[in-house]
């Protein structure tokens, strides 16, 4: 494992609390408990350090090397697999609260298209009801047209 770093990046503080095992957790500045990432560009590649699990999406700022002189690669693995599931934990309960609020739109467009479907339906009944009424209304004036033809014509 690469733990070599060149210094540069500044860490806030944090504490630490026990997990249960046989090491403990680093939190961020915002109390969760931290994660480990691996530094992918640059001239520390390789190095892990921890970081808030929030990162990008937070001003947590929170960075703190990995320092592995301490413990051994086993322990290091399986906190950084904890790392990666508590990770997908996060993604999966963000994903299902989205789930959530999609199907209450859902649900909401449901009752919104229903309603328009009513609304369409009493307007073609009154849509039927006025060309009935002008069909009506044109049909009694030719017909009140040539009985006044037929009067006029008579009294002459």
């Amino acid at each position: 494992m690469a733990c070599g770093r060149i210094q540069g990046g500044g860490s806030s503080s944090s504490s630490s609390s026990s997990r249960g095992w046989m090491y403990s957790t680093t939190k961020c500045n915002c109390g969760l408990d931290a994660v480990v990432r691996t530094v992918k560009k640059g001239p520390n590649v390789g190095s892990k350090f921890f970081s808030c699990p929030k990162w990008p999406d937070t001003e947590c700022n929170f960075l703190k090397w990995f320092d592995c002189n301490n413990g051994d690669d086993l322990r290091f693995q399986i906190f950084e697999r904890e790392t990666t599931i508590t990770e997908l934990e996060m993604q999966k309960n963000m994903l299902e609260d989205k789930v959530k609020r999609l199907q209450a739109k859902k649900g909401h467009f449901v009752d919104e298209v229903q309603e328009m479907k009513a609304e369409i339906s009493q307007l073609r009944i009154e849509l039927m009801r006025s060309s009935r009424n002008k069909s009506n209304l044109t049909m009694t004036l030719f017909f009140s047209r040539f009985f006044f033809g037929i009067v006029v014509f008579m009294m002459k």
